[in-house]
């Protein structure tokens, strides 16, 4: 579809549903569905409330690591 290449055949798949409706990754509580496991891990993370990356400066915590890359522009 997208002419890119990929040496191993998961990685094929994986991407492949980029093109597609296909979500496999199924929330157990509320029922949303992802193409990617590391997403619905993401997402699960708002049931939780588990915030694994924390700033060193302030002890904020946030549920994605970009975000916390994002918040230490704040002390600089």
């Amino acid at each position: 579809m997208c002419g890119k290449g990929f040496a191993q055949s998961s990685t094929l798949v994986t991407h492949q549903r980029v093109h597609s409706d296909n979500k496999p990754f199924k929330c157990s509580d509320c029922e949303k569905n992802f193409k990617r496991k590391k997403e619905l891990v993401i997402h699960q993370r708002t049931h939780t409330g588990e915030r694994p990356f924390t700033c060193c400066v302030c002890g904020k915590g946030f549920a994605q690591s970009g975000n916390l890359l994002t918040h230490q522009r704040v002390h600089k």
